[in-house]
């Protein structure tokens, strides 16, 4: 399978939920968005280990936004009942990355810069491999936003990205996510 832009369209394309979840997403009208993360890596890694037929189940449809001008969570809020109330089969979770510096702190115990755009908030996602988003446009084509590239993706690599997570945190994340067991051939890089 391609590492390119083009073999993660192929994927995503052929993929009836994650299609159906990104046109939701795109009818909301948010100016700068995408779906990205553990929903982009599950179907990955799915696809790379042959579990097309019995995809891995997802805790959660990471819809993440920018928009400095309404940084309520409220409107998280408001967008993620308006998903689920038309698409209750998905499990949604939509965040504004531009106020991610707001509630940061109290979630992870230390603070953070307020974020310059959708691309600088996908650029401190908590693994390379995991740091992959993408959208879809009015023509039906896709955007994918992959600031460190997509070899770990398709190199089902788990590697810590340093932009904000720290060392104790990835560990927790690796154990808690427990990539090795839904996915053998995966790579973890410990440090």
């Amino acid at each position: 399978m391609a590492t390119s832009d083009a073999g993660l369209a192929e994927l995503i394309c052929a993929s009836p939920w994650l299609m159906r979840a990104l046109r939701a997403a795109r009818d909301l009208g948010l100016a700068d968005w995408c779906i990205g993360a553990g929903a982009v890596r599950s179907l990955v890694w799915d696809a790379l280990h042959g579990f097309e037929s019995k995809p891995s189940a997802l805790s959660d449809i990471d819809l993440v936004y920018f928009d400095a001008s309404d940084l309520s969570a409220e409107r998280d809020v408001a967008l993620q009942r308006r998903l689920v109330s038309e698409h209750p089969e998905l499990p949604w979770e939509v965040t504004n990355q531009a106020a991610v510096h707001l509630w940061f702190a109290g979630h992870f115990g230390y603070e953070v810069e307020p974020l310059p755009s959708l691309e600088a908030a996908v650029a401190t996602w908590p693994e390379y491999a995991t740091a992959v988003g993408v959208a879809l446009n009015a023509d039906d084509s896709l955007r994918i936003i992959a600031p460190f590239g997509l070899d770990d993706l398709f190199g089902m690599t788990v590697r810590r990205n340093p932009a904000r997570a720290s060392a104790e945190i990835y560990r927790r994340r690796v154990a808690d996510k427990r990539y090795r067991e839904r996915w053998p051939r995966v790579t973890v890089i410990h440090e």
